[in-house]
């Protein structure tokens, strides 16, 4: 179910199974986390699948980001912007037409991380290998030389098993003991 799009949901009086039947039938292929449907395309085809208004998409549409956007861990970015310079970040996100702007202009991502490589603009979604390789190429790193750090354990397993140092991102405190700890023995 998409539980992330709840507040939507809720709004239009919908049950779990109604409502993810009606997104899948408006993105079957999940177009629009892979470049093949843009944010506007993907918009319409909800509102017309949930029968959205166009004022309702646009509240549907700014559920969307927020859910996407989630809340910033400020630790963690304190953590990312205090690394001592010899240390490259990057971000892999699945994501959609829009994500660089939208993040961009809440969080300013590109201060801390370069390359930040979206799945809507290179084709691929986590945990597809080509993915992390597109990130080991644009760092001008092997993977046994990275660290990747998520919130799901199929990106993290992908990313193991692509040769990477996988984290699984539980907690803020463990996360960052756990990168120091790799960081500390790769010295």
């Amino acid at each position: 179910m998409h539980v992330w799009l709840d507040p939507s949901r809720k709004r239009l009086g919908m049950t779990g199974d109604e409502f993810s039947a009606a997104l899948g039938a408006a993105d079957p292929d999940n177009g629009i986390s892979t470049g093949r449907l843009s944010l506007d395309d993907w918009r319409d085809r909800c509102a017309e699948a949930l029968g959205l208004s166009s004022e309702q998409a646009d509240s549907f549409v700014a559920d969307m980001w927020d859910w996407y956007c989630g809340e910033l861990d400020e630790e963690l970015m304190a953590y990312v912007a205090n690394l001592p310079q010899r240390y490259r970040t990057a971000i892999i996100s699945n994501s959609g037409s829009g994500a660089r702007e939208v993040e961009e202009t809440r969080y300013g991502f590109s201060t801390y991380f370069d390359p930040i490589i979206y799945s809507h603009e290179v084709g691929l979604l986590k945990p597809d290998p080509r993915i992390y390789a597109i990130a080991c190429d644009r760092l001008r790193l092997e993977p046994h030389e990275t660290v990747f750090l998520d919130d799901s354990q199929v990106c993290v397993d992908g990313a193991r098993a692509f040769g990477m140092h996988g984290i699984l991102h539980e907690s803020t405190a463990t996360s960052i003991r756990t990168i120091d700890t790799l960081l500390a023995d790769s010295s």
